[in-house]
């Protein structure tokens, strides 16, 4: 039981921040979804067994849009594609982790992944059982956050509009966090470039799947390259 509670007073203090920004998009997502006229279970639901912020807003537009499973699974894809990079990544984090690494895969969030990509465990601490209480830490903020905006939500004359922007804001959050906690900028700012290159050639509604294709593939010839060197 030591092993348990050393690890998770490790992780907690380093998720808080991830805590306050969690509460706040969630109940941003529980908001938005039962403005739109879901029950409270919906948001609830999808924060749980979805658990993905940014898929989940996408979501509620294909909830309300003609059935489409295809356009569907090809739009979280696209949408949730960055976690291939992230897999890659976490190739050697989650070894020798047993059964939790089922976990640490399914709840791997872009905070979850920064956190156990980038912190040093203290000594003493059983790594896998660091990196599971960071993931689950991280998903209940979440599932807290919707929970509370689709309660309050279900009770409230609430207009949804203009609630989507937590959306970009997540985005935004995310890749200035990145951008400050790096000592080179050349991903990020390739990150930036081959997108914008995209969306000139192909245009706003064609952009994303061609950007993505051209990163992952450029990623993975990095990655081979590096492994190929050492």
């Amino acid at each position: 039981m030591n092993k348990y509670g050393s690890a998770l007073r490790a992780a907690f203090p380093i998720t808080l921040p991830i805590c306050a920004a969690f509460l706040f998009l969630g109940i941003s997502y529980g908001l938005y979804m039962t403005g739109r006229g879901f029950a409270p279970l919906y948001p609830i639901c999808t924060s749980a067994l979805v658990f993905a912020g940014s898929m989940e807003f996408v979501l509620v537009s294909l909830l309300l849009g003609p059935f489409d499973p295809l356009n569907a699974f090809f739009m979280a894809l696209t949408v949730n594609s960055r976690h291939l990079f992230y897999g890659l990544s976490m190739l050697e984090k989650y070894k020798d982790t047993g059964l939790k690494k089922l976990y640490l895969i399914f709840g791997m969030c872009d905070e979850s992944f920064a956190i156990n990509c980038s912190v040093k465990i203290p000594a003493g601490i059983d790594k896998g059982w660091f990196m599971t209480f960071v993931t689950f830490l991280n998903q209940c903020y979440w599932v807290t956050g919707v929970t509370t905006g689709a309660l309050v939500g279900s009770r409230l004359d609430f207009d949804a509009k203009g609630l989507d922007f937590a959306l970009t804001a997540l985005f935004l959050a995310i890749f200035a966090a990145q951008w400050q906690g790096e000592e080179n900028h050349g991903p990020s700012l390739l990150g930036l470039a081959l997108p914008f290159f995209c969306l000139l050639l192909w245009g706003p509604k064609a952009f994303l799947p061609p950007s993505l294709a051209l990163l992952l593939a450029l990623f993975v010839c990095a990655f081979y390259y590096r492994r190929q060197r050492s």
